[in-house]
């Protein structure tokens, strides 16, 4: 159902699917491209019968990062590139009301791991790497992946991946908290879509607030994220859902959420 030429969305159900399709250039990101997606993550972020999304590639790497080779415009800086054409598509997915599930093939590199980062919850191929590029170009991570980098792996690690460009595999992502599941690269999107389908299945009021919380906790003390749950709590526990899921549990059926 995808009406773009740099990437596809696909909706099946309550899932949908946000596709880089540039695979002869290994998904590499340019304006254009940008463009399509900031449109697609828009329509899937508005539409209400969405409860979960992925963001994955087709080809055999997920990202390698920014198109170098791609014209920005008559007068347009790399910070008006990052600002104008990044930062909203990474922005509207972090900030997002329903869960966002990265799924990494090959290289997920430059600003390409940045986007599979900013993901709720990431499932890597057995072949995926993360990849810090820019020390060897003479730049630095952009779209926030020195952020995620320094939150999930401490100041150290971060800087380490960072200046010695060093290709982060799949298993290692795993255990140091860069990702949440690996599985055999044949099978990716087939298990994306099942964790998806699964996910769509729980109270989307739930997931909604409790991927407020977790961003509120990794960016504010402890009372300030103590009070930011009691705020949340209180929508969640006067909701139909949660009613809902009360009545279910006594009832031994499964709940029937409608996400009010």
């Amino acid at each position: 159902m995808s009406s773009y030429e740099h990437i596809q969305l696909e909706i099946d159900g309550a899932v949908a699917a946000l596709i880089l399709d540039e695979p002869r250039k290994l998904n590499a990101m340019d304006v254009a491209m940008l463009r399509e997606m900031m449109d697609a993550v828009t329509r899937i972020n508005d539409d209400d019968a969405i409860r979960v999304a992925i963001l994955a590639a087709n080809g055999r790497s997920f990202c390698a990062g920014a198109d170098l080779r791609s014209e920005l415009g008559p007068g347009r800086t790399t910070t008006d590139h990052l600002n104008e054409d990044h930062r909203p598509v990474l922005l509207a997915i972090a900030n997002g009301t329903k869960p966002w599930i990265s799924a990494v093939q090959g290289a997920a590199a430059g600003i390409g791991s940045a986007y599979a980062m900013n993901c709720d919850l990431t499932i890597m191929a057995d072949d995926a790497y993360i990849y810090q590029a820019f020390a060897a170009i003479g730049l630095i991570p952009d779209g926030g992946a020195t952020w995620h980098l320094a939150n999930t792996l401490g100041r150290k690690r971060a800087y380490e991946l960072i200046a010695t460009g060093e290709k982060l595999p799949a298993a290692r992502c795993l255990e140091w908290g860069l990702c949440n599941r690996i599985v055999p690269a044949a099978v990716l999107l087939d298990e994306a879509h099942s964790w998806a389908n699964e996910l769509a299945g729980r109270a989307p009021l739930s997931l909604r607030y409790a991927k407020d919380a977790v961003r509120t906790a990794i960016t504010s003390d402890l009372p300030r994220t103590f009070d930011r749950e009691v705020e949340l709590q209180k929508i969640c526990s006067e909701s139909e859902d949660a009613m809902e899921g009360i009545k279910a549990f006594i009832q031994k059926r499964e709940p029937e959420f409608s996400g009010r």
